[in-house]
């Protein structure tokens, strides 16, 4: 087989492989609770709730606790995986930089204080949406350091994201100082430390308005992605407008990953590991690994979500889970020297 027949069979096969390994993990998560639901009765519900003949009203036990408490924590976990893996898919391929991760220009420093504003101000409002509008103008922030040191070059968007995150970390450390011990920081911490115990059907609807539409963009621009990892005269010779493409796409995924931040807290480690699995399995063209990064995403994030509910009896913060799994894969990376992961 030649290496131009080699690449469509590659990207297939790692489609299929991690969209059975999401399905098996949706259908696992429907199942996984304290109420238990046999396969056959979940897949049941699923299908009047497709074909529009379930009714709340009327429906038994086990269909309301699928409906309202499992179907939408498990579209939050997988859209937060979407977001956050398309996120750092993205974000490696632009700065061209293994090490890069979705919150780079400061959009997770930023809803994590608009979080804590939210929670510290009495009748503050949402902190979802404290969360969001602190994400996306921390990114907006960074990008106006950049343009005003005279320079939109990835190195310059880099170093001024270092130094908005680093403000806004101090701003929240500042908050939790003056934050009532006994109610409010607690209530800081946990949300710090990210979870999907927050799921409604309000909540997946606010995601789902931030996340599929940047989702569809970068898959659609995915190909130009290569482009930009070339760097900006390479890209601008091969007709890739960079002043327009870059900040787009910048936009598309500080949308998603402050909707993916606002509604399930700080989730680190999946933004920077899942995208090397999409490249270890698709290889590094951004238009293969893109969509793999995605789906494996939403998977790895709702078996994260899995073991955190059923691991203890009182539920384990996510970010948890995600940083003890994913630090020790991304030494195994460093130590085994798996250089197609890196390209």
């Amino acid at each position: 087989m030649s290496n131009g027949e080699a690449r469509p069979a590659r990207r297939w096969r790692a489609l299929i492989l991690s969209g059975l390994f999401t399905a098996a993990v949706v259908l696992l998560s429907f199942g996984m609770g304290r109420y238990a639901i046999a396969p056959g009765e979940v897949l049941g519900i699923l299908w009047q709730i497709a074909t529009l003949q379930f009714d709340p009203q009327t429906a038994g036990e086990a269909a309301r606790v699928l409906y309202y408490i499992r179907l939408p924590r498990i579209l939050l976990a997988a859209l937060t995986g979407v977001a956050l893996a398309g996120a750092g898919t993205l974000f490696q391929g632009m700065f061209r930089n293994p090490l890069v991760s979705p919150d780079v220009l400061g959009v997770s420093s930023g809803a994590a204080l608009g979080a804590a504003i939210g929670i510290l101000l009495p009748g503050g409002g949402s902190i979802q949406a404290w969360a969001f509008c602190s994400g996306v103008a921390a990114v907006a922030l960074t990008y106006g350091i950049a343009r005003a040191a005279r320079g939109q070059s990835v190195v310059m968007l880099v170093l001024a994201g270092m130094v908005v995150s680093a403000f806004f970390g101090a701003a929240l450390s500042f908050l939790k100082y003056v934050a009532d011990p006994y109610e409010q920081l607690p209530a800081i911490v946990f949300w710090l430390m990210g979870g999907f115990y927050r799921a409604s059907w309000p909540v997946v609807r606010s995601l789902v308005l931030t996340v599929l539409p940047g989702a569809v963009l970068l898959l659609l621009t995915s190909w130009k992605l290569n482009i930009l990892s070339l760097g900006d005269e390479e890209a601008l010779s091969l007709g890739v407008n960079v002043r327009v493409m870059r900040p787009l796409l910048i936009a598309a995924a500080t949308l998603m990953v402050a909707g993916a931040v606002s509604a399930a807290g700080t989730i680190s480690w999946v933004g920077l590991v899942v995208p090397h699995i999409a490249r270890m399995l698709a290889g590094a063209d951004h238009d293969r690994s893109m969509p793999v990064a995605m789906l494996f995403g939403a998977g790895f994030m709702l078996l994260m979500d899995d073991l955190a509910r059923s691991l203890t009896t009182a539920e384990i913060p996510v970010g948890i889970l995600t940083s003890a799994i994913g630090a020790p894969f991304f030494g195994y990376l460093l130590i085994t020297g798996r250089r197609e992961a890196w390209r």
